[in-house]
């Protein structure tokens, strides 16, 4: 970057067939890239969605096939669950995942065994802005979110509302905007993580 500042931006849990497009244009407008840490079973249900995420230019990452706590699945579960996501993701975008992020952050031994073994960085965040909650509004995701922000950081959104607070999506989509005016602001651009 020309400032040699930059964090990333990530997105869990879509392909979403709103929230995914209402990021992905407000990224397009700013010239901005982002890393989508995608779920499997939304793949299968928008597989063009998830390969125009990869025709754009933006990272892939695996998230999940079905977004479970992984403390409550067996070894083989999840194993069975990460290989579907992996090939969900592959076959759609093209592209082979080599970032890693569990549902709600939470690995469990099978998890990171499995990924160190691909030779996946498993990824987590440094700043989240609580979008998933039903309360939350476009002011609060934008001011959490970016809250102390510096190099280096790892911002966390999402682009669906398949496991958080209906209609959710709408309001990361327009905090978007604030998120990346708040990053332009501080001297920070977007990297890959």
């Amino acid at each position: 970057t020309a400032s040699g500042r930059g964090c990333a931006l990530t997105f869990d849990d879509g392909p979403h067939p709103q929230g995914t497009p209402a990021v992905l244009d407000t990224l397009a407008r700013a010239g901005a890239q982002a890393t989508f840490f995608l779920v499997g079973e939304q793949v299968l249900r928008s597989p063009a969605l998830a390969r125009e995420i990869a025709d754009a230019g933006h990272g892939i990452g695996l998230h999940c096939h079905r977004h479970r706590n992984l403390l409550r699945l067996t070894p083989w579960q999840v194993c069975e669950d990460i290989a579907r996501a992996h090939d969900a993701i592959a076959t759609s975008t093209g592209r082979l995942p080599r970032l890693y992020r569990p549902p709600y952050g939470i690995l469990n031994a099978a998890a990171l065994g499995l990924a160190r073994a691909r030779g996946w960085r498993t990824l987590l965040w440094s700043h989240w802005g609580r979008d998933w909650e039903e309360r939350a509004t476009a002011e609060s995701i934008a001011a959490r979110v970016t809250d102390g922000v510096a190099a280096g950081a790892v911002l966390l959104l999402h682009d669906a509302d398949d496991y958080s607070a209906p209609g959710s999506w709408m309001r990361t989509a327009a905090a978007l905007p604030r998120v990346l005016d708040t990053l332009t602001a501080r001297g920070l651009s977007l990297t890959a993580p």
